[in-house]
């Protein structure tokens, strides 16, 4: 099926997000061990960027788990993700802290981003590969057309853009292609806010995993999926 031609999860799925979300929490708790066996960190520096509406208390259990496996995660520090309105029209607030670690660190940073978080990391990816050395996403739609998620109109609501707008539209064609520098896609069949075909290329790596979208960023799954990709390629 083209991009284009790619529909929204069904409903039945998107009912049944919030549930599943708090079952992604409950087994991360008692995920202790697994998470602990994940391969060791080479203190390199990593980036999390948060989805839509959430801020870096989304993603304290990530960090925190890159942290023990001896990476140095940071937070984005821009508040809620409120697209443009948090960032900048063209990304310049999140490329002054991409900035920032970057020249703190003396090397290029990862970037995990998740969801809308993941659309923002491959546009710095693009723009300034200099500054990055690879890319993840996870449950981030950057590969299909907007309509073909639940949450385009709390997009438009929270962002103050148009899915339509020429502008918006020209940054969806910029993040899609393939990325200059090592990008892998982590996604769901699952998902029921976004449909998971928009959320990897044939070009680029991908992992698949079983998860709901709200709260993707607690499954333990998710986390031990993220260690493996970056265990790929160490310093």
């Amino acid at each position: 099926m083209a991009a284009g031609e790619l529909k929204p999860p069904p409903a039945r799925l998107m009912w049944g997000e919030w549930p599943r979300g708090a079952v992604n929490a409950a087994r991360l708790a008692g995920a202790r061990r697994r998470l602990r066996a994940a391969p060791a960190g080479d203190g390199r520096p990593v980036l999390v960027l948060p989805g839509l509406f959430n801020s870096d208390r989304s993603n304290f259990a990530m960090r925190g788990f890159l942290n023990r496996l001896g990476y140095r995660a940071h937070p984005w520090r821009l508040g809620r993700n409120l697209g443009a309105r948090t960032i900048g029209l063209e990304g310049e607030r999140l490329f002054a802290r991409v900035e920032a670690i970057v020249a703190d660190a003396g090397q290029p940073v990862t970037l995990i981003g998740i969801s809308l978080g993941g659309i923002m990391a491959r546009l710095i990816a693009h723009r300034r590969p200099d500054l990055v050395r690879e890319v993840i996403t996870v449950s981030s739609p950057f590969a299909g057309p907007p309509r073909a998620t639940n949450v385009w109109r709390a997009f438009e609501w929270l962002t103050g853009e148009r899915i339509d707008d020429a502008h918006v539209a020209g940054l969806r064609a910029e993040v899609a292609r393939p990325l200059p520098v090592p990008a892998t896609a982590i996604w769901s069949a699952s998902d029921g806010l976004v449909n998971g075909r928009a959320c990897r290329i044939d070009a680029e790596p991908a992992v698949e995993v079983v998860s709901s979208h709200v709260g993707v960023q607690l499954n333990p799954d998710v986390l031990v999926a993220i260690a493996g990709v970056l265990a790929q390629r160490r310093a």
